[in-house]
């Protein structure tokens, strides 16, 4: 089992994507993708990818939002790390929202 490399692998592979004018893949979860008879036998791991620096770069926006909300999203980035801020938290979201709506 070689996934050593893995991260490297999928971050070439969005950044051609990216490069060649592409849709990036949304993210499907390891059930999702076991159900797949095509996957039947495979071995799965879990990779994270922060591809919102893989799609060029930053723009600074000024955006207005309740405080409740700000509030809410705040305490998602703390139980969530991933996210890391609240631009990170925006980006991610809205790249799910738009990939599931294609």
């Amino acid at each position: 089992m070689i996934i050593a490399n893995a991260k490297e692998a999928i971050t070439g592979h969005i950044e051609l994507l990216v490069e060649m004018g592409q849709d990036i893949p949304s993210v499907s979860s390891v059930g999702q993708l076991a159900k797949n008879a095509e996957y039947a036998g495979y071995t799965w791991a879990v990779v994270d990818i922060d591809v919102t620096r893989l799609m060029g770069g930053s723009e600074k926006i000024n955006v207005t939002l309740p405080k409740s909300l700000i509030d809410h999203i705040d305490r998602c980035i703390a139980s969530n790390p991933e996210f890391k801020s609240r631009s990170g938290f925006l980006a991610q979201v809205a790249l799910g929202r738009i990939s599931s709506s294609r």
